[in-house]
């Protein structure tokens, strides 16, 4: 991995568990807790692809396992980040684009579930019953349901760094064109507004051409 690449993942995935240890795990919400460290190795691994998503999963996963408060075994989540990482990236499109919402937002919720099953059985394996005593099912149906309604604001902002880390030309690409980040709202916000702006920057553009017409022809006359 690049530099660029390991500095902008190490920060992103600090600032995201101290998030997720400092405020989001304490909201005290019914079921599971909205896990930004999830969706932070999902949005990196849509941009790096299964390698670098594996990677970057391994390493938030220990980097969680041993952060205070864990009360589980080291490398637990390690090993379940680092399987979704590496499924998330294969998902990844060869040219990075999407064109639509609902690819990005599948992915967020085939997480959401996959990680919460595996945590689950791999703790079920090691001994770790609390996934039976607070209810696998409402586990699962909250889990997907805060990853949701989080991913929106954290999702498309991380992908939009780490191409530009990059220097990714979709990162640059014009308005409207399907970037998997640009486009994560396009079901009625997302691209129309890329488009709509694309659209104003030409008639812009126009305007001014049509302008510098007049001018040189009136100082021609």
């Amino acid at each position: 991995m690049r530099f660029n690449r390991m500095l902008l993942s190490a920060t992103l995935v600090v600032v995201a568990l101290v998030v997720q240890v400092t405020v989001l795990a304490r909201l005290q919400l019914p079921g599971a807790v909205p896990d930004l460290l999830l969706l932070t190795v999902v949005a990196l691994a849509l941009v790096y692809g299964h390698t670098g998503g594996a990677l970057i999963g391994f390493g938030a996963g220990l980097l969680a396992d041993l952060a205070p408060p864990a009360d589980h075994a080291a490398g637990r989540y390690a090993l379940v980040l680092c399987v979704i990482g590496y499924l998330v990236g294969l998902a990844r499109p060869e040219n990075g684009r999407l064109t639509s919402a609902t690819g990005p937002m599948a992915v967020v919720v085939a997480a959401a579930v996959v990680s919460t099953l595996l945590y689950a059985g791999v703790g079920a394996l090691v001994g770790d019953t609390a996934a039976r005593h607070v209810g696998l099912g409402s586990l699962l149906f909250t889990a997907a349901l805060y990853d949701l309604l989080l991913a929106p604001f954290t999702v498309p902002l991380i992908m939009a760094l780490a191409r530009r880390a990059e220097n990714d030309p979709l990162a640059e690409s014009p308005a409207g064109t399907g970037d998997v980040s640009s486009g994560w709202a396009s079901s009625g916000t997302g691209l129309r507004i890329g488009r709509q702006r694309g659209g104003l920057r030409i008639k812009a553009a126009r305007t001014r051409a049509s302008r510098a017409g007049r001018i040189r022809g009136v100082k021609r006359l």
